[in-house]
């Protein structure tokens, strides 16, 4: 039976005997399905398979090299040199060694995590960015299966850093009048996160008995249950919220001759979670056609007031992304870079980033050769590097960090008044008693 797959938080231990690896009895071992186990538990496994998906374990347990990106982060002493027999050549096998040199490298930052949370060092780099690093750093080189995923991971590593430096660029006080002024523009509009809540359930309310009615009549129905707690409830504002539904295809609309269309609600969005799931992916889809790229926080902030709609928000974002949204993420970066003349010159990343857009995510595609995986890992190793060195010396955010004095050292008034910040992570101020703790140390 299937053991129940760890935290991703908890890399550092064996997931069966909870036992932090080391470099004598409980070495790391990772296996190709991109899970770890201490070589002790694997030896004891009744049958060869992996105790979380069930995957065979076709290679000989002794032949699987040690993880020494994760001993080098329990502070174990690393092997000089393993002996690796699944490498065919001496060129594989330089291939291999650059290879995981690179996961060795990104690995170190991961440092501050495997401190534990009372570490008063931060990782520089962000929780998404950390946690695709951990699954690179599970990847088992040597196996088909491992290089595959080790490449799937780079490419995510490389479009999450796309993203962060996008986000680098932006201004956070511009970024919701730049996301409303959007969703204008296409005829729609966002009411504030109580307003627009309530509008939907009204229209849900309307229509989830799979009744049919015309734009006017749902618009005046909703403005009437609207206005006794929202005055400045209008039918012009209201049939902007039904656009933005309309927009997102919620509606089966019936025409009628000389007569207003009838619209019905699809059967599939007569619930509250799954229309206010069509409604949040619509806004993200209007923020991205505009350039736009907002954090999951950020998003949980600006929809409603919180933040504990972060990864109901990373989701959306999941699922809006295709294969050509990195390359698409690497020419807004480009044309951000341009207005601000590059200074850092972040240009010298892209040939990196266009590799990394260019390996196959899907499941089924090819195994890379050894100079392609050594190559991808090079690039990702690059990227990060850059964005790391981005954040340290050349953005203001990562300077206001290390140089106000104040940083989070007081409650941000956005969050005590209305619940919500639309600066998201990038704002100064503590967002939670926690963070506040943290910045008075």
């Amino acid at each position: 039976m299937p053991v129940q797959a760890p935290q991703w938080t908890d890399f550092l231990s064996c997931p069966i005997c909870t036992q932090t690896f080391d470099e004598t009895i409980r070495k790391p071992i990772s296996l190709g399905c991109g899970h770890t186990v201490c070589k002790m538990c694997l030896n004891k496994l009744h049958r060869k398979a992996c105790p979380f998906d069930q995957t065979t374990i076709n290679t000989d347990i002794e032949l699987l090299p040690v993880n020494s990106a994760l001993l080098q982060l329990v502070g174990a002493q690393v092997p000089e040199q393993q002996p690796i027999t699944l490498c065919s050549g001496v060129e594989d096998t330089k291939h291999y060694e650059e290879a995981k040199k690179c996961v060795e490298e990104l690995a170190l930052y991961l440092k501050p995590l495997s401190m534990g949370l009372n570490s008063t060092t931060q990782s520089v780099l962000s929780r998404p960015m950390q946690r695709k690093l951990v699954t690179l750093v599970h990847c088992q080189l040597v196996e088909e299966e491992g290089r595959i995923r080790a490449m799937r991971a780079a490419r995510s590593l490389g479009e999450r850093t796309v993203t962060e430096l996008i986000l680098q660029h932006q201004n956070p006080q511009q970024l919701s009048s730049n996301l409303w002024a959007a969703v204008r523009a296409r005829g729609c509009q966002f009411l504030g996160p109580a307003m627009q809540e309530e509008a939907l359930k009204l229209v849900l309310l309307a229509l989830e008995d799979g009744s049919a009615l015309s734009r006017k009549v749902l618009v005046l129905f909703v403005v009437q249950r609207l206005e006794p707690r929202f005055p400045q409830a209008s039918k012009t504002s209201i049939g902007h919220v039904v656009q933005l539904l309309y927009r997102a295809s919620c509606f089966k609309v019936t025409k009628r001759d000389e007569d207003s269309s009838l619209m019905q609600l699809k059967e599939e969005f007569r619930t509250y979670e799954a229309l206010r799931r069509e409604h949040d992916s619509q806004i993200v889809q209007i923020a991205m056609e505009a350039g736009l790229r907002i954090a999951p926080d950020q998003w949980s902030s600006l929809l409603y007031g919180d933040q504990s709609h972060k990864s109901h928000m990373q989701s959306i974002i999941d699922k809006l992304q295709t294969p050509a949204s990195f390359a698409q993420s690497v020419q807004e970066l480009t044309i951000a870079l341009q207005r601000t003349g590059d200074p850092a010159n972040l240009n010298r990343l892209r040939p990196h980033l266009e590799l990394l857009a260019n390996i196959d995510p899907s499941p089924d595609a090819p195994p890379p050769t050894w100079e392609q995986l050594e190559n991808g890992l090079v690039a990702v190793r690059t990227v990060v590097h850059g964005l790391v060195d981005y954040i340290q010396n050349h953005s203001k955010k990562g300077a206001d960090q290390q140089q106000h004095s104040k940083y989070k050292t007081y409650m941000c008034r956005d969050m005590k008044q209305r619940g919500g910040c639309p600066r998201g992570a990038s704002c100064t101020f503590a967002h939670s008693q926690e963070e506040l703790e943290k910045g008075t140390r």
